[in-house]
């Protein structure tokens, strides 16, 4: 393989694939960028896979000298073609496991893995595509997958499910501590009712690619893996085996007091309390007759205390929150407003917007 290709392209491709390689000891290519040159007329394609989430990205080049492939360590590709001082670059394989990369002056020799060594990448069917409007991707990602756990020794709560309809797309996640669920409506969607649990990490990758952009996100859902298309780059997820928790039960169906607070300035004070909560110490929301009251104290560190006037004429009332999780919270709740449902100290509190179809439950933390 040789090719020449613009630097600043290339190393903005690299830098978008680089995410998907693995980061595992023990299967050191995986660790690599494949980069491959089919011909003269067709886009070089970078590809990374950590055998969990694939990436394939299109890249042009300015002159394919020699078809080819080759795999390259992907955090030391993206830092050598990022320095180098050259608008151009030129990479030429020398041999299965060497490549020359060239720009103004300077050459460079990277040791690499050969390309028959590379894992197989999933294929999913076009056949078996449907698209999406971007934006409601986008945003049902943003408000839904913070809530998936990061404890691997529960695969199932580190996946979104994901229910695809047509004129209508639902996410749930729940980390056990908190369950945040979106239902986005849709003027497309699925031909046919599909779902499937897949990594937050893969859709989170999803919303960073597709960004503001316009147009729609193609979609494949097959029996192992999930498929997207952003744009010419294509993004390919295994599917997680398991239950998901029936989250619909875990709704409450009814609830004792509701507040609506300006979300805004709420998140501000949370925020600021939140600081002096530490060593795992609770934000303690307090309600008295028109009053909230956000708190939070840690020994040697010192406490907080801000209040804001609101519509609770009831026996006070204080509950007890993880302040990240009340954060995340408020954050994802679209709008001006903040509506906040709660039952009793020890039941969850139940967060989402005026007129918004997004839930978050949050558990409270019991108060001492």
């Amino acid at each position: 393989m040789r090719i020449t290709c613009r630097k600043d392209i290339l190393a903005e491709r690299l830098a978008v694939v680089g995410r998907a390689a693995s980061t595992r000891a023990g299967m050191q290519v995986a660790s690599g960028i494949r980069i491959t040159a089919t011909g003269a007329e067709e886009p070089l394609e970078l590809a990374a896979t950590d055998l969990e989430l694939s990436l394939r990205v299109p890249a042009d080049a300015e002159q394919v000298h020699e078809p080819g492939s080759v795999v390259v360590p992907a955090r030391l590709a993206q830092e050598v073609i990022r320095a180098l001082p050259g608008e151009t670059v030129t990479l030429a394989a020398d041999g299965p496991a060497r490549l020359r990369v060239s720009s103004g002056s300077g050459e460079y020799a990277l040791h690499a893995f050969p390309a028959d060594d590379f894992p197989r990448l999933p294929e999913p069917d076009p056949e078996r595509s449907f698209t999406l409007d971007r934006k409601a991707v986008v945003a049902t990602i943003e408000q839904v997958a913070r809530a998936a756990s990061r404890d691997e020794s529960r695969p199932v709560l580190t996946g979104v499910l994901v229910h695809f309809e047509a004129h209508a797309l639902t996410m749930a996640a729940t980390d056990s501590y908190r369950l945040a669920v979106r239902e986005q409506p849709l003027e497309g969607g699925a031909p046919e009712p599909l779902e499937a649990i897949v990594p937050a990490r893969a859709l989170q990758e999803v919303a960073r690619l597709a960004g503001s952009g316009e147009g729609g996100i193609d979609v494949v859902v097959q029996d192992n893996l999930v498929g997207f298309d952003i744009d010419g780059v294509q993004l390919t997820a295994r599917r997680i085996d398991g239950q998901f928790p029936n989250f619909r039960s875990l709704l409450p169906d009814s609830h004792t007091h509701e507040l609506t607070l300006p979300r805004a300035e709420v998140l501000d004070i949370v925020r600021r309390v939140g600081i002096f909560a530490r060593q795992n110490a609770p934000v303690r929301v307090r309600l008295a007759a028109g009053e909230l009251t956000i708190s939070a104290q840690t020994p040697d560190v010192g406490d907080a205390r801000e209040s804001l006037p609101t519509a609770f004429n009831d026996e006070p009332f204080e509950i007890g929150f993880n302040p990240d999780y009340l954060r995340d919270g408020i954050e994802a709740v679209g709008g001006d407003e903040l509506v906040l449902r709660l039952i009793s100290p020890l039941r969850p509190a139940l967060l989402k917007g005026r007129g918004d179809d997004f839930w978050y439950l949050l558990m409270p933390i019991r108060l001492t």
